[in-house]
């Protein structure tokens, strides 16, 4: 009798060149890489030093995405000297073992997740390893991403191949029908939230359910990407008819009698009736409300119409420690109505949510309003591509007559790496994935949301339940 197998397993095995040990190392072949300037010096150094080449550069595609400004005008120069730095040294090694690279002029520039997708480069059945973690985005489109280090990084470039130990795995089973104001984003923080930041470790995540199907693939792209906020070392969903859709038309995808066959092998990575799970989750949707972040970690999250939690409330010692820690850094008391918090940034952009469906979401809730006179607001598309269409859809405008600052491609606010830095004591809604201790700048604070409840509160000018807005919506 042939033995079921998760969706997990058949990417395993299908990589799998051969066992290490009995611990379940494996040598696993990795399709392709994304790479980046920032976590990619150190391993071309390493391959120089060696005198090594890369094996397959075909299957790396480079992109500068973390360091570069993200000024309304578009310059290839970069004002930070560190920045400058790294992004010649990519270029230097792009063209010394002969990787193609996406630079901050080129067209097709974006963040290595949402650009990856959108030029066909990811494909279903697919094992994919980058340096960034969020490398989990690419399991919407039902292949298998994960992050590795600078070390593995060099492995990779040199063989093809890395040494891997396999995980558990867990299902998330999400059902029921989304209700007004609700998106991806507060699915995968309502999960956070109920399973801890590391309630997934050592787990890669498949996700089921009729909420996950209705979903779109850029929205499923937001919950795949926030998986490794729980832990995940790589989360997914079956590939299906939107996938197959989406894909169809991408620069890079397979044309022809390939796509046809292509497709038929898509269709069978799903995982098999009986197949066994280290560990079952559920959520129901229809009980989810629009979710933001009060504290320093990503399940450190609330409802909106929610109040600010009580350390004293909580019988575990070092969890109530993490709450006081992370209350006197947010500078909020416990008891305070969320709804009620007062920013002064508004951010939407990232590999989490600045794709052209959030921005239409945004737009959505953001037509006829104004920003608040105090906040300072920006939308930073995941890439040219997005931006231009953006604009020629008309959302570009709404953003700019409502007062938001309109930027070039890029990670911009998500981290304190380039030139948009919040100063200590500002308070940002934010469509992004951390809102660790100085992830937006030293001493700022983050709230994590959807772009529909940063829209929101930017016009209000304190966190707001999107759905207070909800004759537009």
């Amino acid at each position: 009798m042939t033995h079921a197998k998760t969706l997990y397993d058949k990417h395993i095995d299908a990589h799998t060149v051969c066992a290490l040990d009995d611990q379940g190392h494996v040598l696993l072949y990795i399709d392709r890489q994304v790479i980046n300037e920032y976590t990619s010096p150190q391993a071309f150094s390493g391959l120089r030093e060696a005198g090594r080449d890369v094996w397959r550069p075909q299957t790396a595609l480079a992109v500068v995405d973390h360091v570069n400004p993200t000024a309304p005008l578009r310059v290839a120069a970069m004002a930070d000297a560190g920045g400058a730095l790294q992004v010649s040294y990519l270029q230097q090694n792009c063209e010394k073992f002969a990787i193609e690279l996406f630079d901050v002029l080129d067209k097709r520039q974006g963040i290595e997740h949402v650009i990856a997708p959108e030029q066909g480069f990811i494909l279903p059945g697919m094992v994919i390893a980058a340096g960034d973690s969020h490398t989990t985005t690419y399991g919407a489109l039902g292949a298998f991403g994960f992050g590795i280090g600078t070390s593995e990084i060099e492995h990779l470039l040199a063989t093809q191949t890395l040494v891997y130990k396999r995980l558990k795995s867990m299902r998330v089973t999400v059902d029921g029908e989304l209700g007004t104001g609700l998106t991806s984003k507060d699915v995968i923080m309502a999960l956070i939230g109920k399973i801890g930041a590391s309630g997934a470790s050592g787990y890669a995540i498949e996700f089921a359910g009729s909420t996950i199907e209705a979903l779109s693939v850029e929205a499923r792209m937001t919950i795949c990407n926030m998986a490794v906020e729980a832990g995940a070392r790589g989360a997914f969903m079956a590939p299906d008819d939107k996938v197959f859709a989406y894909l169809q038309l991408k620069p890079r995808a397979p044309q022809g009698e390939q796509w046809e066959r292509a497709v038929a092998r898509w269709r069978l990575l799903y995982s098999d009736p009986g197949a066994q799970f280290d560990q079952e989750v559920h959520l129901d949707a229809t009980e989810l409300q629009p979710m933001v972040t009060w504290g320093t970690s990503p399940d450190q999250a609330a409802t909106i119409g929610s109040t600010v939690p009580d350390p004293q409330g909580v019988s575990d010692l070092i969890l109530r420690q993490d709450m006081r820690r992370a209350l006197s850094y947010m500078g909020l008391e416990p008891g305070m109505a969320l709804n009620e918090v007062v920013i002064s940034h508004a951010f939407i952009g990232s590999c989490t949510n600045a794709r052209i469906e959030d921005l239409r979401d945004a737009a959505h809730v953001v037509r006829g309003h104004k920003v608040a006179a105090h906040v300072r607001a920006m939308i930073v598309p995941g890439s040219t591509q997005v931006r231009d269409q953006a604009e020629a859809e008309g959302l570009a405008a709404i953003f700019i007559e409502a007062g938001f600052e309109w930027r070039q491609s890029g990670c911009s606010m998500c981290l304190a790496m380039n030139d948009d830095v919040l100063a200590p004591g500002d308070r940002c809604a934010s469509s992004t994935n951390r809102n660790f201790e100085g992830r937006q700048g030293a001493g700022a604070r983050t709230h994590l949301m959807s772009p529909a409840m940063v829209a929101a509160a930017a016009i209000t000018g304190h966190l707001t339940d999107v759905r207070q807005l909800a004759g537009r919506l």
